[in-house]
């Protein structure tokens, strides 16, 4: 069940923020041990894009979906990585720190590298981001039912605004 935690968090889909209501409620593990276990988790995979991002997107690109699959990433990310351009390290922060879909670490890395941060000042930075959304998804998390209620509000919230900013 441990391991199930960590793979969770690790990936770039779920992180810590899917990691941890499982943790919590399917695996009912001691809480702090799903904190931990979702940060390691959750941060396991950074180290790796912040360095390796360039040579990665290099080979993939070879290929007419690699190429096409970065060009929306890259621009995916560049979309919503506005705080992080205007406050620099501290908005990386606040950026991995908001529990919103696609605001966490995986995106903050990549947003971090398009940015040209610093490789380790940026996983600090990230790193501090992961702790305060793992942080305020425990807490949501241990809110039992409402808390379920807040975070699919909070999940679809985005969604429903991204929608209607659409049709207009």
């Amino acid at each position: 069940m441990y391991w199930k935690v960590v793979l969770t968090a690790a990936l770039p889909i779920s992180e810590l923020r899917g990691a941890i209501p499982i943790g919590i409620w399917q695996f009912k593990l001691p809480v702090w041990q799903v904190f931990i276990l979702a940060i390691i988790g959750n941060m396991l995979p950074i180290p790796f894009v912040l360095k390796f991002l360039d040579k990665i997107e290099v080979t993939v690109s070879r290929t007419g979906w690699g190429r096409r699959f970065f060009s929306w990433l890259y621009s995916h990310v560049r979309k919503r990585s506005d705080i992080i351009e205007r406050y620099g390290y501290l908005g990386l922060t606040m950026f991995v720190a908001i529990p919103l879909p696609v605001t966490g670490a995986w995106t903050g890395s990549i947003a971090a590298f398009l940015m040209g941060m610093r490789v380790w000042r940026a996983l600090l930075h990230i790193f501090i981001g992961v702790m305060i959304a793992g942080v305020i998804v425990t807490l949501v998390s241990l809110m039992g039912k409402l808390g379920a209620v807040i975070g699919a509000i909070i999940f679809l919230a985005p969604i429903f605004v991204h929608f209607i900013r659409g049709r207009k």
